[in-house]
């Protein structure tokens, strides 16, 4: 293949961003020990961001976006990784400071693989995707704080969208009663469909933030941040734990100190672009182990990539629901 087709983001005089479908050729590709054909990736909010320069996601121009990819190796020079394995590709940088994947061709560090299991189909993996690790990891960190489903409920903000109606069904599979918070009643029903015990607006998260509100939840997974976050914390359980997955409405957080001290509550963030090789194994490992195929086919939309752009403009706006997978070379 002389050229392939990918998405480029580039940058005018004024700092504005334009989204085109291109074609590049290998010269084009970035440094790395492996080169991978594209067979799918997906539509996340960060890849939003870099399309429609909402926030400076990108920081190497021009770029390719996509921050997740399922491929199939095609050239290596890493001792890891042989012509014709299968493999996954969150984080890293990738549609930030290194080419991205809605593009039929990446060149990337082998370092930064892991193997695809065979349970997942590069659809499903893409589905899962970078949502999916992190809705992992984070209930990890559940586990490690010793919450459990018996301590009480978990609340879901943002549970329409990608990460959210994750969480939603993985929370549920593990044995949580999920309320699911979200904007759009039309998608109650599906929220039901994938586990959640109940769905609510966000009128409970409306207003000035009170120190502390009545006790709900002995958990949360917020993928919103701002005054949703400082609300969801003030409402915790004693004991309780917010894991922090999102920034949907803002890079802020203007909460009292008065859960952490008179509660006890614990808040952690969640980092899906750092972790370790070892331990994005184990995540895949246990995602295709527990994931129910028919749920996430139930959430999951795949487009062309040459719908990519428009699908991440519409996420940024909050009018994607559930998870959208790219097929690329699949």
């Amino acid at each position: 293949m002389t050229d392939f087709a990918a998405v480029l983001l580039e940058q005018d005089a004024e700092g504005k961003t334009a989204a085109r479908l291109t074609r590049l050729s290998e010269s084009d590709l970035m440094q790395g020990d492996v080169t991978l054909a594209v067979r799918a990736s997906a539509v996340n909010f960060k890849d939003g961001l870099a399309v429609t320069g909402r926030l400076p996601v990108v920081r190497r121009w021009p770029m390719v976006p996509g921050v997740d990819a399922a491929a199939t190796v095609i050239a290596s020079n890493n001792p890891n990784w042989l012509a014709g394995d299968e493999v996954i590709l969150t984080g890293w940088g990738v549609g930030e400071t290194h080419l991205g994947a809605w593009s039929e061709r990446m060149r990337v560090s082998g370092d930064w693989l892991v193997r695809r299991p065979k349970a997942l189909s590069p659809v499903e993996a893409m589905a899962l995707g970078t949502a999916g690790l992190t809705v992992a990891e984070g209930l990890d960190r559940l586990r490690r704080h010793g919450v459990t489903p018996a301590d009480g409920p978990v609340v879901v903000t943002g549970a329409a969208g990608g990460v959210g109606s994750m969480a939603v069904m993985l929370l549920a599979q593990e044995g949580w009663s999920v309320t699911a918070v979200t904007g759009r009643p039309e998608e109650a029903a599906r929220l039901l469909r994938l586990g959640a015990t109940e769905v609510i607006g966000r009128d409970l998260f409306a207003g000035p933030v009170k120190p502390l509100a009545r006790e709900r939840w002995a958990a949360a997974f917020d993928m919103v941040g701002s005054a949703v976050l400082a609300h969801v914390v003030s409402m915790l359980k004693p004991g309780g734990v917010a894991i922090a997955c999102g920034n949907a409405a803002g890079m802020d957080f203007l909460a009292s100190v008065a859960p952490f001290i008179l509660r006890g509550v614990s808040l952690i963030g969640v980092d899906s672009v750092r972790v370790p090789a070892a331990r994005r194994e184990e995540i895949w490992r246990y995602l295709a182990d527990v994931v129910d195929h028919d749920r996430l086919a139930a959430m999951t939309r795949t487009i062309a990539l040459t719908e990519a752009v428009a699908a991440a403009r519409r996420i940024v706006e909050g009018t994607v629901a559930g998870r959208t997978v790219v097929a690329i070379n699949d």
